[in-house]
């Protein structure tokens, strides 16, 4: 079975191509391939031309899902609760659960148990992200901005209860409110943070 040629590519996720090389047969007869092994249990689809080793998602830390969720949808960053639980500034544990920023959709992705949510928002707040390593995630005051203005629009609840202020730099989240519309500093009033 070829199937264990593959256990030899030393990526955490895979293209048709790296099949393709791998397996010594032709982009499409990889596309075919795959979809084989994906029916088997074999291997996972992530998204189109986005494989991993089943054997491999069993395995992955917190850090190679926020990978994957880099992946899955670009540009995206890391962000709200599961970005502010990462920093350690929340409460609130979420199992198997990956929230990131993104320009193009809204989107939800569920794998193997895992989901993946993905919420767009306005170009023009597309900022305040680093990359750690090899992945984007919003700085700490940002996650929670960005939570705050998705509450604002009606698209997100952030626990307000769960949050360590103490662990924001006031004075950082303050300078990023200025990139905000109107209602983010009305309802950071209503929650007397202001």
């Amino acid at each position: 079975m070829k199937y264990f040629d593959l256990l030899a590519i030393n990526k955490l996720f895979f293209s048709y191509n790296d099949i393709a090389q791998k397996l010594g047969i032709t982009p499409q007869s990889a596309r075919v391939s795959a979809a084989r092994y994906v029916k088997q249990g074999l291997l996972l689809r992530l998204k189109r031309d986005m494989y991993m080793l089943k054997d491999t998602w069993k395995d992955l830390d917190i850090k190679q899902k926020f990978k994957i969720a880099n992946y899955i949808q670009t540009p995206s960053y890391i962000s709200l609760l599961t970005a502010l639980e990462y920093y350690e500034i929340t409460t609130q544990m979420q199992q198997n659960f990956v929230e990131s920023i993104a320009l193009k959709r809204t989107k939800e992705i569920i794998i193997e148990e895992t989901v993946f949510n993905f919420k767009r928002i306005d170009k023009k707040l597309y900022f305040g992200f680093l990359k750690l390593k090899d992945v984007f995630i919003a700085e700490p005051e940002k996650a929670f901005l960005d939570g705050i203005y998705l509450t604002s629009i009606g698209r997100y609840r952030l626990d307000m209860a769960s949050i360590d202020f103490n662990k924001l730099e006031r004075e950082k989240v303050l300078t990023l409110l200025k990139q905000f519309p109107q209602p983010v500093i009305k309802l950071l009033n209503a929650y007397e943070y202001l």
